[in-house]
């Protein structure tokens, strides 16, 4: 699981067995588990994470779109 960055307590990270979804992020911080399609940018699946908190995340994608995309097309070529 390369992690691709760390922020404010949450891992930003991809699953390596994942090559054949389109491109996405997985962000985890304590129990909750949330993950991000980056094309666009908008919430797969969420786990534990409050609404508040889903809105956060998804805008610190946004943010960091093409990095996140960047590292994507670099480990899955």
């Amino acid at each position: 699981m390369p992690t691709i960055f760390r922020f404010d307590g949450y891992r930003f990270y991809f699953y390596s067995h994942e090559p054949n979804e389109p491109p996405h992020v997985h962000i985890d911080k304590g129990g909750s588990s949330m993950k991000v399609w980056l094309e666009p940018v908008a919430m797969a699946k969420n786990t534990g994470f409050r609404r508040s908190e889903i809105n956060g995340i998804i805008a610190m994608v946004a943010a960091h779109r093409s990095r996140l995309l960047e590292a994507w097309h670099e480990y899955f070529g």
